[in-house]
């Protein structure tokens, strides 16, 4: 590329600093106009690129696996020769840095059939067709390379690189240029294929490779490549004492994303982040059996209790609330808003590609009683598709299959014109929803935490709620998504492929687009003259004040039609013994829970372990409704549990294992599969039996 002024950077300079945040205020309009433009994906795509590599130059070579040993000792040379810090920018350093990242993105380009190689014998990556690549560095970066105790010993003189029978791959310096050569003699030419892709990253199309493979050799590149996820912390709640602290209160969640994106690490082979595990995410990513409510209350509560299979001689309470289920035909009006990150992060098979297989699947579902709006967000925000009716499939079909990803990620923008279509056509007493689909990746406009979520508290408060839907690896901001949903009147799943969409937004389609309830709270009296102790199992991130719980200005979750609602708690009875997992004492008998003295209620009351305390708002209102629930216990063995207990208890230890709990107890994982086996039930859909594959595998998960 030329420009008017001769020390103006080139087109990849110019991009390579606007990647990295150093470009000028028109530096970064131009490259924003180009963003927009009709190469808008190729720019994106390069600017991606750029970004990946310089976190792997960052992070170092240390992360990268042992068997990409040339990827290794490219990035480390390449690494080496990058001028810290960064000087006032001059037109030999354009080039400079230009060239440093040119030199490693070719030579990671080249090394891919080295990473790819072990991951799967049936695809031949080291007979892909690869062209000689020779990328010009100046003089003094090319000593650098050969002189630098990082890099690897390089050769002197006219001979160029290839590669070696033992793999490696060294750096030749030919006249002040480095030469990355590999010799593959191609049979034929190159034909275009997808991109191999991985979080963050997209190289270039190696021809001819399946899905199937596509997936298994991509597991090198996701594990080579810095993760810039982001999970928010949870510290885990501890036992109380019933006598000094006899409230638990909390808001519901009916969110399931944990559960679909720790399947997407067992899945890979991988054990998830501490802190992407959310107990209460996972035991309601399933459905259970009770009861439907009964005359006009939004939903049913059932309480049980058994003995704790962790932990012997404690007991295990489920708590469990049913939404009423709302017959598709019988299904109201619904005002959907469809918000899509069409930014340059979503262009990964998994993100944008699958987004619109998502949608797709929903307006098969729609009829002309709905109205559906498109708007999108990367730069700015757009209308894609004003509001429509649901039987306009092809329109709307032809909308969804229009959207490609490019520029930045202005989420901020998006929000407001999705929430304006939403308000401008909003159906009274109908299923008004913006539906937002994002890596949850948003860095232009409003992107701090704190004040999106106080963008999307004020457009909650117009009658609108929100699905939110996470989608990809590697750049996830799940933290981000889960506060968003919280304060959002929202609901908030992960959607790993194409029958989890299936799953949330066509088998529990009333469910994602109804809301039936909201401001759900759960509060729990123990009682004293029966319960020492508790624990509640997950919730951390909804524990509410106990004063909160009848002040009806505080925010809590709301639960979809038919969806369901469980909670566990871990218990121990006045009089058992104390056991934290000492020794047994020698010299005196095991302490006791004191009895405490005698209280002022009836015989009946005293039996009772503990009241379930509900409030909860209709859709339309501003005044909740108590509904109370005691629970007295009969003793029964955790075998004699119904089956939802039992499965539920499994789900939990599983999540307390995957979080390596203090708490965990004497669960294990085959101990978790005979319980979950023997707890399957009627099983629709088949994902109890695959919960039953996930303890399988995270047995081998690294």
């Amino acid at each position: 590329m030329t420009t008017p002024d001769d020390n103006a950077p080139d087109l990849d300079t110019l991009l390579t600093t606007y990647a990295l945040g150093e470009c000028t205020t028109d530096e970064r309009t131009h490259v924003e106009a180009m963003l927009h433009g009709p190469d808008g994906s190729a720019v994106s795509r390069t600017i991606e690129e750029i970004r990946a590599l310089a976190a792997l130059l960052k992070e170092g070579a240390d992360d990268l696996p042992e068997r990409s040993a040339s990827l290794r000792r490219v990035v480390l040379a390449a690494a080496a020769s990058a001028p810290t810090p960064r000087p006032p920018r001059s037109t030999n350093q354009w080039w400079m840095l230009g060239g440093i990242l040119g030199l490693a993105t070719a030579a990671m380009v080249a090394a891919m059939p080295l990473l790819m190689e072990s991951t799967s014998s049936e695809v031949a990556m080291r007979s892909t067709p690869v062209a000689v690549t020779r990328v010009s560095l100046p003089k003094a970066s090319a000593e650098q390379l050969t002189s630098s105790p990082k890099a690897m010993a390089q050769p002197t003189g006219p001979a160029r690189a290839k590669e070696q029978a033992d793999g490696q791959m060294p750096l030749g310096d030919v006249a002040g240029h480095a030469i990355v050569t590999l010799d593959a003699a191609p049979a034929s030419p190159p034909t275009a294929a997808a991109p191999i892709t991985s979080p963050g990253v997209w190289m270039g199309g190696f021809g001819g490779i399946s899905e199937p493979e596509l997936r298994r050799s991509n597991h090198d590149l996701r594990m080579a490549t810095p993760s810039r996820e982001r999970y928010g912390s949870i510290t885990e709640d501890p036992t109380k004492r019933t006598p000094s602290d006899p409230l638990s209160t909390f808001s519901i969640d009916v969110d399931t994303a944990s559960y679909a994106n720790v399947r997407r690490f067992l899945n890979d082979g991988r054990k998830p982040p501490r802190d992407a595990v959310r107990i209460e995410e996972l035991v309601n990513y399933f459905r259970y059996d009770d009861p439907q409510p009964k005359g006009n209350a939004p939903f049913s509560v059932t309480v049980e209790a058994a003995a704790c299979p962790w932990r012997r001689g404690a007991r295990l309470v489920r708590i469990g609330l049913k939404g009423r289920d709302v017959a598709r035909d019988a299904r109201p009006a619904g005002n959907l808003v469809f918000l899509v990150d069409v930014s340059g992060s979503m262009g990964d098979p998994n993100k944008l590609p699958l987004v619109k297989q998502a949608l797709t699947m929903l307006v098969e579902e729609l009829t002309e009683n709905d109205r559906v709006a498109i708007v999108t967000y990367a730069g700015d925000a757009g209308l894609v598709l004003p509001s429509t009716s649901g039987d306009q499939k092809e329109r709307i079909r032809a909308a969804i299959d229009s959207l490609s990803p490019g520029g930045s990620t202005h989420g901020s923008a998006g929000i407001t014109l999705a929430y304006e279509q939403a308000a401008e056509h909003f159906i009274s007493g109908g299923a008004n929803r913006v539906i937002l689909a994002t890596d949850g990746d948003l860095n232009v406009g409003i992107t701090d935490d704190g004040a999106l979520v106080d963008l999307i508290t004020a457009k909650a408060k117009g009658g609108t709620f929100l699905t939110l839907l996470g989608f990809g690896q590697g750049n996830l901001q799940d933290e981000k998504m889960e506060k968003l949903a919280d304060n959002g009147n929202g609901m908030y799943a992960y959607i790993d492929g194409a029958r989890e969409a299936r799953k949330v937004l066509v088998e529990q389609l009333t469910g994602s687009t109804i809301t039936i309830a909201k401001d759900v709270k759960i509060q729990v009296e123990f009682n004293p003259a029966v319960v020492a102790s508790y624990r509640l199992l997950g919730y951390e991130n909804r524990a509410l004040a106990n004063d909160d719980f009848r002040n009806d200005a505080k925010d809590a979750g709301e639960i979809g039609a038919g969806h369901g609602v469980t909670a566990l708690y871990e218990i121990v009875l006045v009089g058992d013994p104390i056991r934290h997992g000492a020794e047994p004492l020698k010299y005196q008998p095991e302490p006791t829970r004191p009895t405490p003295p005698s209280l002022p209620i009836d015989e009946a009351t005293s039996r009772e372990l503990l009241t379930v305390k509900l409030r909860a708002k209709r859709p339309d209102g501003d005044t909740s409704e108590l509904i109370e629930v005691p629970l007295a216990d009969r003793g029964g063995s955790f075998e004699d549990a119904s089956s939802d207990l039992r499965f539920a208890a499994a789900v939990a230890a599983f999540g307390m294992i995957l979080r390596d709990s203090e708490h965990r107890g004497e669960a294990t994982l085959p101990m978790i599969a005979r319980i979950a086996g023997g707890a399957l039930g009627s099983d629709p859909g088949g994902y109890r039996a695959e919960f039953l594959d996930l303890v399988r595998r995270a047995e081998s998960a690294q």
